[in-house]
């Protein structure tokens, strides 16, 4: 599992910076995007700017493992802000709050309930200039409330959205 996130990482990196040559030099940003988010709960994530600085990240998520599936819709308050490096032009740095509602339902007992959950985010976020292609690599803590309270800091994931 380490080697896919290094691998995952590595990839983005790549992207920005093969990407840097073809950047102009205006500023580039978008204010609604639409994709998938890819990780340890793979879903889709919409994302939408409030302001130049502001943004509402949805996300609609499932996770499974031997014990237990989880659906959640979750939304996260985000505040942008630009990063410079190199010249790049489209990047920027994020973080932000949220939370998460869903259901759960473990496999062994058909035991089943609400998925509760506050989550925390933190992460880069690149728009290309050729493109209408918008990646964003972040953190994701979570605490989750129900089915198995507990702090989990395994939330890497990478999205990858249409910009429009």
């Amino acid at each position: 599992m380490e080697r896919k996130r290094t691998t995952l990482f590595l990839v983005i990196i790549t992207l920005m910076i093969a990407g840097q040559q073809s950047l102009a030099q205006e500023d580039i940003t978008y204010q609604r995007a639409i994709g998938g988010r890819f990780g340890v709960a793979n879903g889709i994530t919409y994302k939408h700017f409030l302001t130049d600085s502001y943004a509402i990240d949805g996300i609609v998520n499932f996770q499974g493992n031997r014990s237990f599936t989880i659906f959640k819709l979750l939304g996260l308050f985000e505040v942008h802000q630009p990063l410079t490096v190199a010249d790049i032009t489209g990047l920027q740095w994020y973080y932000g709050f949220g939370g998460g509602l869903g259901s759960y339902r473990y496999k062994d007992t058909d035991e089943s309930g609400m998925a509760w959950s506050f989550d925390g985010v933190i992460g880069l976020d690149y728009k290309l200039s050729t493109a209408p292609i918008n990646l964003s690599l972040d953190w994701k803590p979570t605490m989750e409330l129900t089915p198995e309270t507990g702090v989990r800091f395994d939330g890497i994931g990478l999205s990858v959205r249409f910009s429009f």
